[in-house]
Formats: structure tokens, C-alpha cells, sequence
């Protein structure tokens, strides 16, 4: 692991939930040997539905990346961690936080946040237009 990839050693977020884990593989690199940033992106995007799936049931599409950053260059052979929260709930969307970590092969248990971003999800129905979100019915 390089020098400036250790001094960014952290500990998982305890308030998230692991939603996904992955390891990147040479196909998925870039010219410089680094993992595609739109590799990353396409897997925060998976990672980032599990949550909004849960609160939806039913179909759904991404509407917004609100904000995506890329802390540290992914390896290949690194195993990614995506952690997620849901930050938002609004009448048809739902707006998710997620964090990746990646750990690298050869120092495991060394965990380093390589990117974060957050992302909107709207229910949609068979025609592709917005609808509500059902809401959790109360006990009787």
C-alpha cells in the first residue's frame, strides 16, 4: 500500500449498512492501471438502490448524482466495501448516502475511504413517471 493510502487508514462507518462488496478486477482499469472511475461509479449506483429497494417495492430509476468523490485511486485485487444510509425520504424520491472502502489485499483488516457520493432514487411506475413511495403501515 503507498504511503499516502496509509495515512488514510480509517474505520468503517458504524452507522451505515454494508450493502455490497467487490473486488476489481484488470479489466476494469483505466489507462494509468488505476480501476475506471466509471466502474466505481456503476457499482455506488448498484450499491446505492439496495436501501431505496427496500422502501419502494416496486420498480425505480436513478434521478440525480448529487455529489461524487473520489478520496484515493481503486487498485485491482482491492476488496470494496459500499456502505449506505438512506438520508432522505421525500413523497416519490429517496436520497442515499454512500461510502466505498476499499481494503487492499496484502494489509487486510486496513480499511480506506476511496470514495463517497450521494444519489436520489424516484419511484416510478409501469410507464416510467414518478409515484408515491408507500408508507409503513402502522400496527393495528
Amino acid at each position: 500500500m503507498s504511503q499516502d493510502r496509509l495515512s488514510a487508514v480509517t474505520e468503517l462507518p458504524t452507522d451505515k449498512e454494508l450493502v455490497l462488496k467487490v473486488i476489481p478486477m484488470p479489466a476494469d482499469t483505466n489507462g494509468n492501471g488505476d480501476i475506471f472511475g466509471g466502474w466505481v461509479m456503476a457499482q455506488v449506483d448498484l450499491a446505492g438502490s439496495v436501501l431505496p429497494a427496500r422502501l419502494i417495492q416496486g420498480r425505480m430509476a436513478t434521478v440525480a448524482v448529487n455529489e461524487f468523490i473520489f478520496k484515493q485511486p481503486v487498485r485491482v485485487g482491492d476488496l470494496l466495501s459500499f456502505f449506505a444510509s438512506v438520508a432522505r425520504v421525500g413523497n416519490t424520491s429517496i436520497t442515499v448516502q454512500v461510502e466505498v472502502y476499499a481494503e487492499h489485499i496484502r494489509s487486510q483488516g486496513r480499511h480506506v475511504k476511496v470514495t463517497e457520493a450521494r444519489l436520489t432514487y424516484v419511484a416510478i411506475d409501469d410507464q416510467g413517471r414518478p409515484r408515491p413511495i408507500p408508507r409503513a403501515q402502522a400496527p393495528a
